[in-house]
């Protein structure tokens, strides 16, 4: 027996997961449970799970049956056959292994002072007096910081085209997200502008690992393109190499989708939240001003506005195995095939697990253990997203500098809908803000004599 299904024709299902994915989960989960079915073309049927117990089956189960790159194949059109996202077993243990240095916490925290000059320079340009949409905004901030601390571009030549070139491939009209699917497309002739700009971007990645490769500086850099050019495979992985230019290119085009828009879009979901919530927002002000050297409990209320926005908005609402052979999930003998989706979206807005979830509480994040199956924004068990820590970082220090730099004015309007986007879900009209002035900057303190 398999889990139960809507009545509804496949091609109704498959139009309502494309249009309002999370909404058409809802509905099922009530009608059904905590185990479902939905169709949706191409990929087929997908088993949603929306227990904790049995997400932890699936996150724990053995990575030659629970195929996470293989349910990722529709993004191979653009990051490329070799993307840590879509290799399984040995090849993606080892490829992640290589990649974890970069994003160890230490090395984030080496990236914050670029993080926070590029946020100001950001929030010096935003307009007084008048509402407008944040998200273009964040994009720009997030673009800017995985340029300067992931490729570790300088140049600003090279900026520039970079900048001008990257979200033309990232950022997809119909015919990117087809190809991106099915990468033969781009032999015909609708699909010529997007051959053009993925080839531009090609070129201006490839130039970039070049000038990595030649850099005499190189084992001082910093860059998550430096350390990644640098890096020997340990214990004899992938045979004790480092990667090929190929290789190199498909992990900056995937770190690029994975980390420029899903941040921006949290960041844009964290403020539509905050401007909605004054008591929130009055707490957050106050945490962005204190030093967080003097006063610990101020980046752990504005990591905990982070947390609470990433719960009760996340930018992806699932993740996806698929499995290789019979597998028994969730009390149901699935075929081979089939594709499992641990719920983010439902089990993060369940009543069971977060009391009055529509409720926008960083309270309930501050000093929490969050459990990995009830807070999975970033994915989980060995496939967890490599940049979490990364991205929670950015979040935390863009939405300071913010809130540091500009007086937010409140709104009593309703909250914004969620829009799909390519795979994400944004604020239908961008996370619309209005800065009431400009705040001053803080008064540099006296240095202090160092304690003996």
């Amino acid at each position: 027996m398999l889990p139960p299904t809507s009545a509804l024709p496949k091609v109704v299902q498959t139009a309502l997961m494309f249009t309002r994915p999370h909404r058409w989960a809802a509905a099922n989960q009530r009608r059904h449970g905590k185990v479902f079915r939905v169709y949706a073309a191409p990929s087929g049927w997908l088993v949603y799970l929306a227990d904790p117990a049995d997400i932890k089956t699936v996150f724990a189960g053995d990575p030659a049956v629970y195929h996470a790159g293989e349910a990722n194949s529709i993004l191979r059109g653009v990051v490329g056959d070799d993307s840590v996202l879509l290799l399984d077993e040995q090849r993606h243990r080892d490829r992640r292994r290589l990649m974890l240095p970069p994003f160890h916490r230490d090395a984030v925290r080496r990236q914050v002072e670029l993080m926070t000059e590029i946020a100001d320079a950001d929030v010096a340009r935003w307009p007084v007096g008048r509402v407008f949409a944040v998200a273009p905004r964040m994009a720009a901030i997030t673009l800017e910081v995985i340029l300067r601390t992931v490729i570790g571009t300088d140049d600003p030549a090279r900026l520039a085209a970079l900048r001008a070139t990257l979200p033309r491939v990232t950022d997809m009209n119909l015919l990117g997200v087809a190809a991106m699917a099915k990468p033969e497309l781009l032999r015909y002739l609708p699909w010529r502008g997007v051959r053009r700009r993925r080839a531009e971007a090609d070129e201006l990645l490839f130039a970039e690992i070049a000038a990595r490769r030649a850099d005499p500086d190189l084992a001082e850099r910093t860059d998550v393109l430096a350390m990644l050019v640098r890096a020997a495979s340990p214990d004899g992985a992938e045979g004790g190499r480092r990667m090929t230019d190929a290789e190199l290119r498909d992990q900056l085009i995937t770190l690029l989708m994975a980390g420029h828009e899903t941040t921006a879009t949290g960041l844009s979901w964290a403020l539509e939240r905050l401007v909605r919530n004054p008591e929130v927002l009055r707490r957050a002000v106050a945490a962005a001003d204190a030093d967080p050297a003097e006063d610990p409990a101020a980046d752990e209320y504005l990591d905990a506005v982070v947390k609470e926005t990433l719960r009760s908005r996340p930018v992806i609402t699932e993740v996806a195995r698929t499995l290789t052979r019979p597998t028994r999930v969730a009390g149901y003998d699935l075929p081979a095939g089939t594709l499992v989706m641990p719920a983010i979206g439902l089990v993060q807005a369940s009543a069971e697990h977060y009391p009055d979830p529509e409720r926008f509480d960083p309270d309930r994040m501050v000093g929490q253990t969050l459990s990995p199956t009830t807070w999975f924004p970033f994915g989980g068990g060995g496939r967890r997203c490599l940049g979490a820590t990364f991205a929670q970082v950015e979040m935390r220090v863009v939405l300071r500098q913010i809130l540091r730099g500009v007086e937010l004015e409140t709104t009593e309007a309703p909250g914004e809908p969620q829009r799909v986007k390519h795979v994400t879900l944004v604020p239908r009209q961008g996370g619309r803000v209005r800065v009431r002035a400009r705040r001053p900057a803080p008064v540099a303190q006296p240095a202090r004599p160092t304690p003996a």
